[in-house]
């Protein structure tokens, strides 16, 4: 069994899926459609009533009710959810792309929360925490035993106030202690590179308010210094989603004026909608277009887009947009599956709730909810296969997941999902050590940018021999 936490721990990989979301914050909730069932409003009137007169001790009314619009929006599907004034803040920090904390990119290692990065500039990294660094202790608190959500929890705080990290550094067998200030940390969600002459790299890691922008001031370096660039890699491996409005505007970067990117279908007429490469359909009002800013010759360079099963809803969408418009080729492993929209509905100045209001749909009308986009040449993750893939969660996976029509069973992805945990615990059990991470993205060493070179250059891909397309998976209660 702690093997297999173990494992667990190192596929911890941000799979489970940022919202593809449309911000539109309102203080008024939609009039339902039908009359409001009264005997079960009744019933949950006698509930609150016996709970709070009857209950042991005193319980607080507003967090009961809280707790009773959290469970009912949390039985719809994976991705509905109540913001309450603590997390609704924290969904604005992450779709601002600006947080209060410490500035480190972090995973779990062997129940410790791992340093996979510090922010270049930020508190951290002045510090002189390291990639590797492993954290023990958050000031009075042990990690073992923590979720990387209550850490992070832990290490974020107002401006100005402290923490106190114990920091073990394997490569000195040491221990120590860092108190490090709080301050406001910038999350840089779009990174690039040439990686060789007239061949760039520009990875997106999430979709966030600025990434637009971050994305237009990469590509006019990468221009700068590579005027004739021959071809670009775009990386979206791992890109957990975000804002609808800033994937549409990527996906126009790429595309001619005015095709569709997405459209989407729902309940409410406000769901029905297409959302086409035009400044009106990712331009917040009065805002200056950046992508204007961008090289003719970007609409025709040739493109690969990299993807796997960490690939999901906003990124997905561009995928999705750019293969079915034959802009580029999709490279990688069937992503994630996410094929939801989530609105924000502000209930008051310090509530909001984020409901599932449509399913969305490539250019050519494909649903890929619970199943994925198919890139176009499976790859495996390194030149000797697959280590972690067959591990990650999926939209399928997750219980409540809106359906996609009729479902089957993916017998031979739960067949292999098992194979691959055993061969990972006993390689763990041989070693006693986890297997090797993956080289990071965007290294000499990264296997799938290595085989998207390749094809940008008319050169042989080795792509995968054993990975086959997945089948949307039957929904399990």
């Amino acid at each position: 069994m702690g093997a297999k936490l173990k494992v667990a721990g190192w596929v911890a990989l941000g799979a489970i899926a940022g919202a593809m979301t449309t911000m539109q914050l309102q203080a008024n909730a939609r009039s339902s459609l039908s009359p409001l069932p009264l005997e079960e409003l009744q019933q949950l009137a006698a509930v609150f009533g016996m709970v709070k007169s009857d209950y042991v001790e005193p319980v607080d009314e507003k967090k009961l009710i809280n707790d009773a619009i959290a469970g009912m929006v949390s039985g719809l599907d994976p991705h509905s959810q109540f913001f309450d004034k603590k997390s609704f803040k924290e969904f604005r920090e992450g779709t601002s792309g600006k947080f209060v904390g410490v500035g480190i990119e972090i995973g779990m290692e062997d129940g410790l929360v791992k340093i996979v990065s510090p922010i270049e500039g930020s508190p951290a990294f002045r510090a002189g925490l390291k990639s590797g660094d492993l954290i023990s202790r958050i000031d009075d608190t042990g990690v073992k035993g923590l979720s990387l959500d209550q850490a992070v929890k832990r290490m974020r705080g107002e401006p100005n106030t402290k923490v106190t990290l114990m920091i073990f550094r394997k490569a000195e067998n040491r221990s120590f202690p860092v108190t490090i200030t709080r301050e406001e940390i910038r999350v840089q969600s779009v990174r690039a590179k040439v990686v060789e002459p007239g061949y760039a790299w520009l990875r997106v890691s999430q979709f966030q308010d600025r990434t637009v922008e971050d994305f237009v001031k990469k590509l006019e370096e990468i221009y700068k210094q590579e005027p004739h660039l021959k071809g670009l890699v775009l990386d979206l491996r791992n890109d957990p989603g975000g804002l609808l409005e800033a994937s549409v505007a990527i996906s126009a970067a790429f595309l001619p004026r005015d095709v569709e990117v997405v459209s989407t279908n729902g309940q409410i007429p406000d769901s029905k909608a297409s959302f086409k490469a035009s400044p009106d359909y990712y331009l917040r009002r009065g805002g200056v277009d950046p992508l204007k800013r961008l090289p003719v010759a970007l609409k025709t360079v040739p493109l690969v887009v990299l993807v796997n099963e960490g690939s999901a809803s906003a990124s997905e969408i561009v995928a999705g947009a750019l293969q079915d418009h034959k802009r580029a080729i999709i490279m990688g492993a069937q992503t994630f599956g996410k094929g939801s929209v989530q609105t924000v509905r502000q209930l008051s100045p310090e509530t909001a709730l984020k409901i599932t209001t449509a399913r969305y749909y490539t250019p050519a009308g494909r649903s890929i909810q619970a199943k994925g986009i198919v890139p176009d040449v499976m790859l495996d993750e390194t030149a000797e296969g697959n280590v972690f893939a067959a591990l990650r969660m999926r939209e399928a996976d997750l219980e409540k997941h809106l359906n996609n029509g009729p479902e089957e069973k993916d017998e031979a992805r739960e067949k292999a999902r098992e194979e691959a945990r055993q061969k990972l615990e006993a390689e763990f059990a041989k070693k006693n050590e986890p297997p090797k991470p993956l080289p990071e993205f965007g290294s000499a060493e990264d296997f799938p940018l290595q085989q998207a070179l390749n094809q940008l250059k008319g050169r042989p891909v080795l792509a995968s021999k054993t990975a086959t397309e997945r089948k949307a998976e039957a929904k399990v209660e």
